[in-house]
């Protein structure tokens, strides 16, 4: 359901001068209607849309006239004015198109005098001499010329002048735009015009035929030759013109071809001219002297390459390619055309150009098309998909397909579907599914990985051609494959493309080869199945993106197959519920309705009603754990087809119970997708309300609704307004205090639709008011809303107030009012930076009230009576005018005060709040009809004068050296004095003389002390300030900082806000503008000082933000002087940047401070559409300054390098900026290698810029990911200058490395060269055209191996990956091996080694990943690797001394046997390599112990290895085939050298840990089935309980301490208990004891939870098996589990304890006898309460899983049909209570029960303690916002508890009249009541805004009480009180 919005077409009347109207009127006729009253009557129609009905009336009305009547003057008048008419109109008037189709029509013996009209007028027009009127009369020509034959005949009439008008008009425009130069707006214009002047011509020229006959003009001294010459010349001109916008020069390019082909002869050798001037190879001697004379440059010149682009586009698009008409010039030309754009295409790299040649490629195949069919055979040849031509643009196309600009993309698509199109036409006659060109492409494609976006639309073209059948055929598992790719959002949209065409052309191809419809289940097995499997266990992001995209598309292609998903779902549903991660069946039958019913495929009723979905499956989908099967299930009852379907009783009562549970997501998109779902069903509502009232209107049709429908409109419209009552209601109540902001963001966004959609257009009846709604303790509650600490929730409560603003102030009396405004001013200077904020929202709310002046302003201002009296100005606009200068006069004050003190300022009155209300207020006043403009000017003026003020005040201290210290944080006055002398000291020292001279830091200091001698600080500058109220309060550095920077921010904010809103006086009338061109330029110099000059991020940040406000307006401004003030702004900085004075106050440090920014903003106000001249010229600029020629250069060289930095992330300067790449990341890698350190910074952060820049931002954690990188061949092909430079510089870098001198050289780029390398990968459709082969790069790569570097030669083992092919790579390993040493060679290096052997890793690791794992040629090569590795085993023995590279081979080893055991292929090969595996294990340290000193290096490291080693051979070996094998060899491996207990008892805890990981593994495996429990692993683990106990006793590391936990805790029990008494002498009890003392004494929490998860276990086994547990450790477990649970507990804790509660439900908590006695259990209870409370989600959903196992039960146990199993936390906690008072019921425990709930309910805060704690915290933390409350409300929970335990007691009519504890509790709550209340009382006026915390909580806790004591009232009272009690 999309919802639209009806568009009004707009068509603007025509009005006759006085002259023409007297001239009708002295024709018409009062009494009958002739033509020229029809016309009088038409003009003074003020409608354009009626005078349309009457022009339309004109041609029947001239029908009619006799054939005599054409002599009369009456007509003639009416002709005349109706051509005057036409000619008026603007081109785009309806109007114009109307007259001129019903001119057409006219009869035969009225045109020549229509004609004779047109011709005068059109004279006339033709006359026009203003160059800006010209385009009136280009758009008129245009016109007449399209479908209009009188404008076509007054043409012909008027030919010459025409083109005259045409010439003249293109040279005028020409000169124009040259004295404009630099005007961009006129500039703009007139290129628009030239481009319709020249568009005009080809008009003419193209209909030229029919205007002239015969071809006399072609005499070279006819007017229409000479004219036509002209049109050539400039055509060829503007071609040339490179300032020209790009379609001005595209045009010229089509209108030169097009002039040329009409003026040429013999028209056959057309094709070779333009052939030669596409080549370059034009012969003067053939070409005719007018041609050379007017296109002269074209022949003598080398051309551009754009001129020959545009060239090529010109050739194409006009000549006539069809039916072989050019002949063999043609076809040549054909071909020229096609290789000059394949040669352009590596040189044209920018954006713009780059479209533009792909789109003329896909011209170009489409004119091949064209002539193939027609063509010569040997055309044929040349354009056969094996053909070189054809293989060039397959290269293009592979380059291009994953090209960032969309347009590019898209035309690669295009040209590949047209190649195969070329393909098929050359072949026809033979059969295409067996063509080896397509057998070709198809294998290279499915080859390529599946993240090549241009893989699927490559594959779809072929489907196209080939059939999905056949490609089936080659890998039926591609639609999985292209499924499993769909996690990822930028991959989705292409793969369901993808699906799409291959699943509709199975189908067809399906319904046509087999009559019968058997078909359709081999198709869903294909299609529908695997999607079901993915939607019930695929991750979040995969189903959710294949139900947006692939879903929707399926259905349309089958609906039939919705009953298929239906049925098989609805199968498994009830017991395949999904999880907090999957959405299992009962999620995916969610989806498949939802998606089914909004695009129309069912109706809701009709599956209800059959039974095929139950309201309770909807039910538990609306509160399912996972939140999009809960979005799914509400869009299911949202989203319709139609949208005035009528919504049902139960809809409307299934949203009721969504919106009690789901308002609190805590995730952002949830939200947005309950508002934006629930808006769908208002608007359903909404309009079907409509429909419903029309109905109501006619009686005659309700009857017949009535028999469709037994509902009444009547009775549907109350149901609509009750519904949307109850959900107001709803969603007001949740507003409560200490709500969780994601529950008032949720509600606060649904009231904000129903506000929207409900409004009342005016006439129109209106089912629900939300206005009727509101009250007066509902505004009041939006008001509070703004005292939210996150500013999205003050936005929405600001909204909706301003849509309620009208009914809101009726309902507030002027006293609230007053101290709403006096809370407003409060705020505005309060010290906490977010309080600022919300008096902003306050006073922009109280601004719209009518009496503000009279209720609150009257106190503050002395009243303005003239104000009054002059009434037409707005109140809004007179209530920000004073509000503003209240604000202003306040803040002049403060300034003034601050320049005494600045400390004082901090601490009592920071400025910036007082300025942030201006802004906002400025913010929100239609400044384009203000009335008091003088006033505003005044104020306009004073705004700009107070924040210079105010900036001059706190810059000082934003601009210093070290902003962030800067006055010591001890509060002794002393210390305080000292703030002048060290703002003297910190002045800035990271100027340019940084660089270049030492300071002698302590001369400096002296002469400065001594110079402050003088001026002793004033006396009462004190850290220990005495406020406003007495008080005493420390300044703190942070303080004054804030106070600062914050200034500073509000001040950059204002005047970018005053650039911004008020008009520039330049743009219009001089007394209009509020601001002059004089005070613009005064406050882009202050932006420009800041920029440069502050040190504080924050603060020039900000600066920034107001600046690019700034330059937006200027670039729009019509005043020459500040359009040019960016351009000049630039030059000055970067002049200043190259002279590199040390005076300069330039900031070298800290990335260069503001310096980027100001560059960024400058540049990035360029408008888009230009030629960013500006660009070229900084980054040419900036290249040079960054690649430096000497050392004096180096502060402008960190300048560039930092300014590059900022430009290469600026998103806005988009693609403009890539063709500088490749000469940042040259002046990066030279950078890199400066003697500077800072240069090597700065390159080293541009650099990182730069990869992001190319190979996009990374989203996943993966370093190695295959997303984030490119082919070779693409990155090569978008910056080839890289290719040499890389090569170059690796060529040093290996030179450097090679050397035979032992030391040690190293080079500092080689880093980043092999991270560049490294992002690059291989693709099978690298071929054989491409000049940027990667061959040269290994044997460097290889060689880097060799660095003495070890992150180097880790890097290029990585980077050499993607230049070896996949089929080369057993050739490159085996090479790579043969030259490791023997153990007999005289001079081994290890360094060589290890690279090596990293590099062999890294290959095999991605040839064993590959997809060639089948082939024949892969198990050949593997062998040939494995028997190369076994020569050289040497290295992983005793023989290699070194351990680093004997690590390293073993894990060439590790990988191999993993490999092998995995793929489980025998024979006596594999034994014979397991058999040597034996012997290094056994010949390894492990089994003959190590030698006592480990201080080896690389000891840590083999060890590892060797484990790994070990444990692989070991799962190997005891697998079922060695074991039960007969042969010796088997016989001999069978019997390992080492086993599991050996390995754990070894000394170094590496190996332990890798051994017990392993253990952990297998157990996991056996216990989830995956492996067969007889033989294989399992019998490794035999006997190993006793082992692991005694090392649980004795195990000091904490990692395997834990690891021994984990596996014992995963062991059956049954099998570990029985030999504690043998191995660790204790019995189950000791053990339970001693594991509890674990959790007590462990300081780690990892060993805490594990720990406490074991004893549990114990706990319930021992309890399970009716064994002793004493009453003591019982307690002492249930105190842990509760101590486990406690707020400020770690994540890992609570789950822990989420998953022990889990364990115990069935068995402790809801078993039908007490097991642990009542008030432990309930303790247990309690602790599922909190942990469904807790912050975390993860938590929550844990906690979750409990109620999940007793509803469960309750299921099996009671057999009732429905119960609401995965849930959510909000619904959890409800069914939880619910549990509880049952299971009371049920145990017979409720006298005992309810008081302890009581307890619960009435919370265990102790007030005074509270109040007292937290007052002198307030001002501790400047930004601390109290707390912050993402999830967890209190309210809910009392609501929820008190509704079930009021449930409970009418249930069971309980009284407790004389109960102790009940008396007890009685006391303690009305003492709270009464200190509540005397606390509430003793709060300052409006406490929701100046204290909030305290008040919420107090709201919370009076709450709390009420109803405490509403249920402690009821317990006592006897039957009759309780009654009434009850009924109230």
């Amino acid at each position: 359901m999309v919802l639209k919005k009806k568009k009004e077409i707009q068509v603007d009347a025509f009005f006759l001068d006085h002259q023409q109207l007297e001239k009708l009127q002295r024709f018409s006729k009062a009494g009958e209607q002739n033509l020229a009253s029809l016309l009088l009557h038409c003009a003074q129609l003020s409608n354009g849309i009626q005078q349309i009905q009457c022009i339309k009336q004109i041609v029947p009305l001239v029908k009619k006239m006799d054939q005599n009547s054409a002599c009369d003057p009456m007509v003639k008048a009416c002709l005349d004015v109706l051509g005057e008419t036409y000619f008026s109109l603007g081109a785009k008037n309806p109007l114009k198109k109307v007259l001129a189709s019903s001119l057409n029509c006219l009869p035969e013996e009225f045109m020549t005098l229509a004609v004779q009209s047109f011709v005068c007028c059109l004279r006339e027009e033709l006359k026009t001499t203003d160059v800006y009127l010209y385009r009136k009369v280009l758009d008129n020509l245009a016109s007449c010329m399209e479908d209009f034959s009188l404008g076509r005949a007054s043409i012909k009439n008027l030919f010459e002048e025409v083109l005259q008008f045409l010439q003249k008009s293109l040279l005028d425009i020409q000169e124009e735009n040259r004295q404009n130069h630099g005007n961009r707006i006129v500039q703009t214009q007139l290129m628009h015009d030239l481009l319709i002047a020249i568009k005009v011509s080809m008009m003419l020229v193209q209909k030229l035929q029919e205007n002239i006959q015969g071809s006399l003009w072609k005499r070279h001294d006819s007017f229409i030759w000479q004219s036509m010459c002209s049109l050539l010349k400039s055509s060829t001109t503007f071609l040339m013109d490179a300032t020209l916008l790009q379609t001005v020069q595209t045009t010229s390019g089509l209108a030169v071809i097009l002039f040329t082909k009409a003026m040429y002869e013999p028209v056959e050798e057309l094709p070779s001219l333009i052939s030669d001037l596409l080549l370059g190879s034009m012969k003067h001697t053939g070409v005719p002297p007018w041609f050379a004379s007017n296109c002269g440059t074209l022949c003598t010149e080398e051309l551009p390459d754009s001129v020959l682009l545009f060239l090529c586009h010109g050739a194409l698009a006009m000549l006539e390619w069809k039916n072989g008409s050019m002949g063999e010039n043609g076809e040549k030309l054909l071909l020229d055309t096609a290789s000059v754009l394949l040669s352009l295409s590596s040189e044209l790299k920018e954006s713009s150009m780059a479209t533009s040649l792909s789109r003329i490629l896909a011209i170009w195949t489409n004119s091949a098309l064209a002539a193939l069919i027609s063509g010569s055979p040997n055309l044929k040849i040349k354009l056969n998909g094996n053909s070189d031509l054809i293989g060039k643009l397959l290269e293009y196309i592979y380059t291009h397909w994953e090209h960032p600009l969309d347009a590019v993309r898209h035309q690669t698509k295009l040209i590949f579907k047209n190649l195969l199109q070329i393909h098929r036409t050359t072949i026809t006659g033979s059969n295409e599914k067996s063509d080896p060109f397509f057998a070709r492409l198809i294998k290279r494609l499915l080859s390529l990985e599946w993240h090549v976006k241009g893989k699927y639309a490559s594959l779809g073209c072929l489907v196209e051609c080939v059939g999905t059948e056949n490609i089936l055929q080659l890998d039926r598992t591609i639609p999985v494959q292209i499924l499993d790719v769909m996690y990822d959002q930028s991959l989705a949209p292409y793969a369901s493309d993808l699906l799409e065409t291959m699943f509709t052309n199975h189908k067809a191809h399906f319904a046509l080869s087999f009559q019968e419809s058997t078909w359709i289940d081999q198709w869903h097995d294909v299609w529908v199945s695997p999607l079901l499997v993915i939607l019930c266990e695929g991750n979040h992001d995969q189903t959710t993106y294949i139900i947006d995209y692939y879903l929707p598309k399926l259905l349309k292609c089958s609906p039939d197959s919705l009953s298929y998903m239906i049925r098989i779902l609805k199968a498994s549903a009830d017991a395949h519920l999904g999880s907090s991660g999957t959405r299992g069946a009962l999620g995916a039958l969610m989806a498949c309705l939802r998606t089914a019913r909004a695009h129309g495929h069912l109706e809701l009723s009709n599956i209800m009603n059959n039974g095929l979905v139950s309201t309770e499956c909807i039910k538990q989908g609306l509160v399912h754990q996972h939140n999009q099967v809960c979005i799914d299930a509400l869009g299911l009852l949202c989203e319709t087809h139609r949208s005035t379907e009528i919504v049902s009783m139960e809809e409307m009562q299934l949203i009721q119970f969504f919106m009690m549970y789901n308002l609190n997501s805590q995730s952002p998109s949830v939200r947005q997708q309950i508002g934006s779902l629930l808006r769908k069903l208002f608007c359903r509502i909404q309009e079907s309300s409509q429909v419903l009232y029309k109905l109501e209107q006619n009686k005659t049709k309700q009857e017949l609704l009535e028999n469709s429908t037994k509902r009444h409109p009547l009775g549907i419209l109350q149901q609509y307004k009750d519904f949307m009552s109850s959900v107001c209601d709803r969603l007001f109540e949740v507003l409560f205090p200490g709500s969780s902001h994601p529950t008032r963001f949720s509600a606060l966004t649904i009231l904000g639709s129903v506000a929207e959609i409900f409004s009342v257009p005016k006439g129109q009846a209106q089912v629900f008011q939300l206005d009727k709604e509101i009250d007066s303790t509902r505004v009041q509650t939006l008001i509070q809303c703004f005292a939210s600490t996150f500013e999205e929730v003050k936005v929405l409560a600001f909204g909706l107030l301003m849509k309620l603003r009208d009914v809101a102030f009726n309902l507030q009396d002027s006293e609230n009012l007053d101290l709403l405004f006096q809370a407003a001013m409060d705020l505005s200077t309060s010290t906490k930076p977010y309080d600022c904020v919300t008096a902003s929202y306050l006073l922009n709310f109280l601004v719209h009230h009518k009496g503000l002046q009279h209720i609150c302003l009257g106190k503050w201002i002395e009243h303005n009576p003239q104000m009054d009296e002059n009434t037409s100005e707005s109140t809004v606009e007179k209530n920000t005018l004073a509000v503003i200068k209240l604000l202003l006069v306040n803040v002049e004050e403060e300034i003034f005060q601050a320049k005494k003190s600045l400390l004082q300022a901090a601490a009592s009155f920071p400025m910036y709040g007082r300025v942030h209300c201006i802004t906002g207020a400025l913010q929100q006043l239609p400044f384009n009809n203000l009335t008091l403009v003088a006033e505003w000017k005044e104020m306009v003026t004073r705004l700009i004068l107070m924040s210079y003020q105010l900036s001059a005040v706190v810059s000082p201290v934003v601009q210093s050296s070290s902003p962030e210290g800067l006055i010591p944080m001890d509060s002794d006055s002393e210390s305080a004095g000292r703030l002048q002398m060290i703002l003297h000291e910190i002045q800035p020292q990271d100027t340019n003389d940084y660089f270049m001279q030492a300071k002698i830091l302590k001369e400096h200091c002296k002469v400065e002390s001594e110079k402050l001698a003088d001026h002793r600080p004033m006396e009462d500058i004190c850290t220990e300030m005495r406020g406003k109220e007495k008080q005493t309060c420390d300044v703190t550095a942070q303080m004054v900082l804030v106070c600062c920077w914050r200034s500073m921010k509000e001040v950059s904010l204002l005047l970018g806000t005053l650039c911004k809103l008020l008009p520039s006086q330049a743009t219009c009338e001089p007394s209009d503008g509020l601001i002059t061109v004089e005070q613009v330029k005064n406050i882009g110099d202050y932006f420009k000082h800041h920029l440069l000059q502050s040190r504080h991020r924050g603060a020039f940040e900000l600066a920034y933000a107001g600046f690019v406000q700034l330059t937006e307006m200027l670039s729009r401004c019509n005043s020459e002087s500040l359009r040019k003030m960016p351009e000049q702004w630039l030059s000055c900085v970067l002049e200043e940047i190259k002279s590199c004075d040390p005076s300069s106050t330039l900031c070298a440090t800290r990335r260069s401070a503001g310096i980027p920014f100001y560059i960024q903003a400058l540049l990035a106000s360029e408008p888009k559409k230009s030629k960013t001249d500006l660009l070229k010229m900084t980054m040419k600029e900036l290249i040079s300054l960054a690649a430096p020629l000497n050392e004096s250069s180096v502060i402008p060289q960190v300048h560039a390098l930092n300014i590059l930095r900022a430009l290469f992330r600026d998103t806005r300067l988009g693609e403009n900026i890539m063709p500088y790449v490749a000469d940042g990341i040259q002046a990066a890698i030279l950078g890199f290698m400066s003697p500077v350190w800072a240069v090597r910074n700065s390159s080293t952060l541009l650099f990182s810029a730069l990869i992001t820049r190319i190979f996009g931002v990374k989203r996943g954690k993966d370093e190695n990911s295959k997303k984030n990188r490119m082919t070779g061949r693409e990155f090569f092909s978008r910056f080839p200058s890289l290719y040499p430079f890389l090569l170059k510089q690796l060529e040093v870098v290996t030179h450097t490395l090679n050397s035979e001198a032992e030391e040690l050289k190293i080079h500092p780029s080689l880093f980043l060269l092999l991270l560049i390398l490294g992002r690059l990968y291989p693709s099978p459709m690298d071929g054989t055209y491409s000049a940027l082969s990667m061959a040269p790069f290994a044997p460097f790569i290889i060689r880097c191996g060799h660095s003495p570097v070890y992150r180097s030669r880790e890097m290029s083992g990585r980077a050499l990956v993607p230049f070896v092919m996949v089929n080369e790579v057993p050739h490159t390993v085996l090479s790579l091996l043969e030259g490791l040493p023997d153990s007999t060679s005289p001079c081994i290096r290890q360094n060589n080694i290890h690279g090596t052997l990293l590099q062999v890793f890294h290959l095999l690791q991605s040839y064993l990943e590959s997809k060639q794992l089948v082939s024949s040629d892969f198990q050949q090569g593997l062998g040939d690797i494995i028997t190369c590795v076994g020569t050289k085993l040497w290295l992983a023995k005793r023989p290699n001394p070194c351990l680093v590279t004997r690590a390293a081979y073993l894990d060439v080893l590790v990988m191999l046997s993993t490999h092998l055991r995995k793929s489980q292929k025998q024979g006596m090969q594999l034994f014979g390599f397991w058999e040597e595996m034996n012997g290094v294990i056994s010949d390894s340290e492990l089994v003959s112990g190590i030698p006592c000193s480990s201080a080896i290096p690389g000891l840590i490291q083999y060890l590892q290895s060797i484990t790994k080693l070990v444990i692989s051979v070991l799962s190997v070996t005891a697998g079922p085939d060695i074991q039960s094998s007969s042969s010796p060899v088997a016989k001999k491996i069978a019997k390992p050298s080492l086993s599991i207990v050996q390995l754990l008892h070894c000394e170094f805890h590496e190996v332990r840990l890798l051994v017990l990981e392993a253990i952990l593994l297998w157990l996991k495996q056996i216990n989830s089935k995956q492996i067969a429990e007889e033989g294989g692993v399992s019998y490794l683990l035999i006997d190993l309980e006793g082992t692991l106990l005694t090392m649980a006793l004795k195990e000091k590391n904490l990692q395997c301490f834990c690891k021994v936990l984990e596996i014992l805790y995963s062991m059956d029990l049954r099998n570990v208990l029985p030999k504690t008494e043998r191995s660790i002498k204790m019995n189950p009890n000791e053990l339970l004891t001693w594991s509890l003392n674990i959790v007590d004494i462990s300081n780690s929490t990892e060993v805490q939870s594990i720990a406490l998860k074991f004893a549990s276990k114990l706990v319930i086994h021992l309890l399970r098996n009716h064994q002793q547990i004493s009453e003591e450790v019982l307690k002492k477990w249930v105190q842990l589990v509760v101590y486990f649970c406690g707020d400020e507990q770690q994540t890992e804790m609570l789950l822990a304890a989420a998953e022990v509660l889990k364990s115990i439900t069935t068995f402790i908590l809801i078993n039908e006898k007490l097991i642990l006695g009542l008030s432990d259990t309930l303790a247990m209870w309690k602790c599922v309460v909190l942990l469904l409370q807790n912050e975390d989600l993860v938590v929550r959903d844990a906690a979750a899983e409990v109620i999940q196992v007793a509803q469960s039960e309750k299921k099996t146990s009671k057999g009732t049909e429905f119960a609401l199993r995965i849930v959510n936390a909000p619904m959890a906690l409800d069914l939880a209570f619910g549990i509880l008072c049952e299971l009371l019921q049920r145990w017979g425990e409720i006298r005992a029960g309810v008081p302890i709930l009581l307890e619960w309910l009435l919370g265990d805060s102790d007030l005074k303690r509270d109040s007292e704690t937290s007052a002198p915290e307030e001002d501790d933390y400047l930004f601390d916002k109290g707390e912050v409350n993402f999830w967890a409300e209190k309210l809910t929970h009392v609501r929820q508890l008190s509704k079930h335990l009021l449930q409970l007691i009418s249930m069971t009519h309980l009284t407790l009249p004389d109960h102790g504890e009940l008396n007890r509790l009685s006391r303690i709550a009305l003492d709270q009541a009464q200190l509540v209340g005397h606390l509430l009382r003793a709060l300052p006026p409006t406490p929701e805004f100046s204290k909030t915390a305290e008040f919420t909580r107090l709201a919370i806790q009076n709450e709390r009480l009420s109803v405490c004591l509403k249920i402690l009232n009821l317990l006592k009272s006897d039957d009759t009180c309780k009654n009434e009690n009850l009924e109230k």
